[in-house]
């Protein structure tokens, strides 16, 4: 997964953008055990979150397609690939 190490600064600093989003979500859930706040600010922050995880699905998806599936070697290892990613798009659909 070169283009991970490749890219690996970019993500990290995505991911710990999300790691804020998540505790931020926390931080929400708790005030609004606390009180009778609107639901509707802990519904933005799930969005944001899923929007951002989203986000970083495809970042990775894309490299992956453009190193292991575009420039692959050979017909074989083009073909393993797909289906590798066939299996990651249905588990990601769950």
């Amino acid at each position: 997964m070169a283009h991970v190490t490749r890219d690996k600064k970019k993500l990290l600093a995505r991911i710990r953008r999300i790691g804020g989003q998540v505790a931020a979500l926390e931080r929400a859930v708790d005030a609004e055990a606390d009180s009778e706040a609107d639901c509707s600010d802990v519904l933005v922050q799930v969005a944001a979150a899923k929007g951002a995880m989203h986000a970083l699905m495809m970042e990775v998806l894309a490299g992956h397609l453009a190193e292991h599936v575009v420039a692959a070697d050979s017909e074989a290892e083009r073909a393993q690939e797909a289906q590798l990613l066939m299996e990651l798009l249905r588990k990601y659909g769950r």
